[in-house]
């Protein structure tokens, strides 16, 4: 199931520069009974990347959009991809630009429940982040980094990998969001030089400070990794997945970890 700009497509025009130079964003949504989870942190973060990248952006023809279409899906996820549009050969943009809006429709991943009950191991990538502030934290459409990492393992006894950036800093998974539990309290690396600032993770933060649950929000060195007390990862299509090793490293399944599952599987429901 595919829409471009609101309507039934099987394709996208050859000459978009979202197929050229990666030229846009996309979110990956969610949904249950018809309705996109966390559908208002999926479209603020949009707004926030179109608005970085100088990309018109209509809220409300989005939102009526994706939700017409999470409707017509009922069941799945939404992958919704907004590009600068067409454009002549050449990285000039096009003044005025007209953006495409691409919506395509899959079924739900079968991500083993064992990954969310008993945790899973964390590859150690060699693949690093490059540091680039001013693309830090949106999702836009240049995935190689990424691409390039999950390339690095093939082994199913890993379902994620850990990356860091250029100076070794603890960033995030290939497709997920980390956290660190210490003496109590939630700690997440920054996003400020690299990196996607993930929905579930903004709605993690906001909910522990819900629950009293303190949250720093620092750059994490490997050895503070090392430390830690727990790890687990994060990512709107699976809530929360523990991590019990990393190389020679071993954690349990502790009791934040699962405060936070409970906290957040609501999200989780298929109705």
């Amino acid at each position: 199931m595919s829409w471009l700009n609101g309507e039934p497509c099987d394709g996208l025009p050859i000459h978009d520069r979202g197929l050229a130079y990666g030229d846009g964003l996309f979110e990956t949504i969610r949904v249950a009974g018809g309705q996109a989870r966390l559908v208002e942190r999926h479209l603020q973060r949009l707004q926030d990347g179109c608005e970085r990248l100088a990309i018109p952006f209509d809220a409300n023809l989005l939102r009526n959009e994706l939700m017409r279409f999470c409707r017509a899906l009922g069941q799945g996820v939404a992958k919704l991809i907004v590009t600068r549009g067409a454009g002549k050969r050449g990285y000039a943009t096009p003044q005025p630009c007209q953006p495409q809006r691409l919506l395509l429709g899959s079924p739900s991943p079968a991500y083993p429940p064992q990954h969310a009950e008993n945790g899973i191991r964390l590859f150690p990538c060699e693949t690093r982040l490059a540091e680039q502030p001013r693309l830090a934290g949106i999702k836009h459409l240049n995935r190689l980094e990424q691409v390039l990492a999950r390339a690095e393992w093939h082994d199913p006894v890993y379902a994620e990998g850990l990356m860091r950036d250029m100076s070794g800093r603890v960033v995030e998974g290939v497709f997920s969001n980390l956290f660190i539990v210490e003496a109590g309290k939630l700690r997440t690396a920054p996003l400020t030089r690299c990196g996607v600032a993930g929905v579930m993770r903004a709605e993690i933060i906001a909910r522990a400070a819900q629950h009293g649950l303190p949250v720093v929000i620092d750059d994490i060195n490997y050895a503070e990794l090392v430390q830690a007390d727990e790890v687990f990862l994060c990512n709107s299509l699976y809530g929360i997945w523990p991590v019990t090793a990393l190389a020679e490293c071993v954690w349990p399944v502790g009791p934040l970890t699962r405060k936070l599952q409970s906290v957040v599987a609501d999200l989780l429901s298929d109705s």
